[in-house]
């Protein structure tokens, strides 16, 4: 053993000694056996196609329903758009559809439906596949379908209700004076951000997970939520603001695609850390051999998924050893 491989056993055997540092390490590890990042990707495409029909019609709706109330039309307009802080301030300057029943809003219902469905599935296989969750307890069509459609109206009215929620606190606020304001609206959208993910990751996810182990990494996912928002309103307006027109198009678009899938592959870290944390995957080795016990229930974990059939018998070698497990059926 050369001094290069002395070193890292050292750290690796000083890391698995401290659950502060063995814990993150083994949510990295997760997050890469699991081939995430592709996963927060998928995400992150359907996203981008289903974001653009669904404003239009969010701003032909408030149209509609508020024709007279402008003012609180553009108060909702602006808290909703704001859930999206690199493309709010485009779309906030588009007429509504002047045929609100016509093909127009057909077309954008049917455009904004397909791409929430794909948001879902992707979201679904996504959330399973992060909790090992094997292909034949996976849910089936039609109730996969059930669930994503499910999924599309708790986040949709989710936003929504986070928006009107964020609005009401921001105008009672402004009566007393305008910290309070910014306050009672940040921890409004805090906590409904928060019950959002957990309803979402809950739903999202075959039966056998249940709440209490979904709750972690929904509050985190929430905290990451908010923060991400903030730095993105603050990157807009210091850095896109006095941008040209045509520069301004390019850095929308390809910042839309960067912000959607920052914002899944950090929800997905969120979700790793409950599962890390539920089944105790860590500490896990960097170096290995040896392996550690949390190694190869990791392992036994990443081969069970792979049962496509109920009854179906997987064995597993860590280290010349295996590994039986046979399922009952």
């Amino acid at each position: 053993m050369n001094k290069l491989q002395k070193v890292i056993r050292a750290l690796d055997e000083f890391q698995q000694r401290h659950a502060w540092l063995a814990f993150p390490i083994g949510v990295w590890k997760k997050f890469g056996d699991d081939q995430a990042g592709n996963l927060a990707m998928l995400v992150a495409w359907f996203a981008f196609v289903s974001i653009f029909p669904l404003m239009l019609v969010l701003v032909t709706v408030l149209d509609l329903v508020l024709r007279n109330n402008l003012k609180l039309q553009h108060q909702l307009r602006d808290s909703a758009l704001h859930e999206y802080p690199l493309i709010g301030q485009q779309l906030d300057h588009i007429s509504p559809m002047n045929q609100p029943f016509g093909l127009p809003l057909v077309v954008g219902l049917v455009g904004t439906f397909l791409g929430a469905l794909g948001v879902a599935n992707a979201m679904q296989n996504a959330l399973n596949a992060v909790w090992e969750v094997p292909f034949a307890h996976r849910p089936g069509f039609p109730w996969s379908w059930l669930r994503s459609i499910g999924l599309i109206l708790v986040i949709g009215l989710g936003l929504m209700g986070t928006a009107i929620l964020s609005t009401i606190a921001s105008g009672a606020g402004h009566k007393l004076n305008g910290d309070v304001a910014t306050v009672a609206a940040f921890v409004v959208s805090l906590a409904a951000s928060i019950g959002l993910f957990w309803v979402a990751f809950r739903l999202g996810t075959a039966g056998g997970i249940g709440w209490r182990q979904q709750w972690p990494g929904a509050v985190i996912a929430g905290v990451i939520w908010q923060i991400l928002q903030a730095v993105a309103g603050y990157f807009i307006s210091h850095q896109l603001a006095h941008a040209s027109p045509i520069y301004g198009t390019f850095a929308i678009v390809i910042g839309l695609i960067a912000w959607l899938y920052l914002v899944a592959q950090l929800t997905l870290y969120a979700v790793q850390i409950s599962v890390v944390r539920a089944y105790r995957l860590w500490p896990r080795s960097i170096a290995p051999p040896p392996y550690t016990e949390q190694d190869r229930r990791a392992f036994r974990l990443y081969a069970q998924v792979q049962k496509r059939v109920k009854g179906e018998e997987i064995v597993v070698g860590v280290g010349g050893e295996n590994d039986r497990e046979k399922t009952s059926g």
